[in-house]
């Protein structure tokens, strides 16, 4: 199709709508911006419904390079979904101060929890995450990503966290939505149904809270259990104290009261990495 100029073309209108959260669940679609997210879309066979690419912007770097002339010649990607834009649409379109001279529009049904799981390869994964009112978009993201990368069956998140899929977590998951299966807006119900079967009927529900007198490393995590986070100024609700067998944290030394929400989360899930592979050597 020919190039657009103009930020207030009706598919560029639509396409900065999905910045808001309004405009995401109007539309049924999110965005994900630079060339590393697309790369991450076409090797796990995701087609965008649309991409918005400024070739010159692309061409500063070798990558940028091939990766426009991958999405030139890639099948599953119609005529009509490579959108060739100006620096100035472009920009509009872009979340970031300085884009990278690409935008991809993705379905937010082929992120549901089914479609994700059924890209990851079969294993075994001890640990199930709930996020608990995270409020922040980078914890958000780094939490996603650090999950996926410690191999988490699932990611859970109850109401009132930030949308998963808002731009800014989506550039600090820097990939993770497409394969790690994230459930949103679960109830604690649900939320409970959830942890029952994964544990297979023997449940382990582990709260992380600084204070606790049970450390994180004394607790068997080779075996099912689910994993709390909760929000980052109020900690865990009512709800998750409730669901918790066990409150864990991380000890802590000269009078630091508590860690970052992505870094706790991420110590504890390690230290299940680490167990596992010592059980396998």
């Amino acid at each position: 199709m020919a190039l657009i100029t103009s930020p207030s073309n009706p598919r560029v209108s639509r396409a900065r709508e999905l910045q808001t959260t309004k405009g995401r669940k109007k539309h049924g679609l999110f965005l994900m911006e630079g060339p590393h997210l697309l790369e991450v879309l076409l090797d796990s066979a995701v087609m965008p419904a649309e991409v918005y690419y400024q070739p010159a912007l692309l061409a500063r770097t070798t990558e940028g390079r091939s990766l426009l002339q991958r999405l030139l010649h890639t099948r599953g990607l119609s005529d009509d979904s490579r959108v060739e834009v100006s620096e100035r649409v472009i920009e509009s379109i872009s979340e970031t101060q300085t884009s990278q001279g690409v935008v991809s529009v993705l379905p937010l049904s082929a992120f549901a929890p089914r479609q994700t799981s059924a890209r990851r390869p079969p294993g075994v994964r001890p640990a199930l995450l709930v996020l608990d009112g995270l409020s922040d978009p980078g914890n958000m993201g780094t939490i996603l990503r650090t999950a996926l990368a410690a191999d988490v069956a699932e990611a859970l998140l109850t109401p009132n966290c930030v949308d998963c899929f808002s731009p800014k977590v989506v550039r600090a998951a820097a990939g993770a939505h497409v394969a790690l299966p994230v459930a949103v807006n679960q109830t604690w119900d649900v939320i409970e149904e959830h942890i029952e079967k994964h544990c297979g009927g023997q449940r382990r529900v582990l709260l992380a809270e600084a204070g606790s007198q049970r450390h994180y490393f004394e607790e068997d995590l080779r075996t099912p259990f689910a994993l709390i986070s909760g929000n980052e100024a109020h900690g865990p609700s009512p709800e998750a104290r409730k669901q918790a067998t066990t409150v864990i944290s991380i000890p802590l030394a000269n009078n630091v009261e508590s860690l970052n929400a992505a870094m706790a989360t991420g110590i504890i899930l390690y230290e299940a990495v680490r167990q596992m592979r010592t059980q396998n050597i």
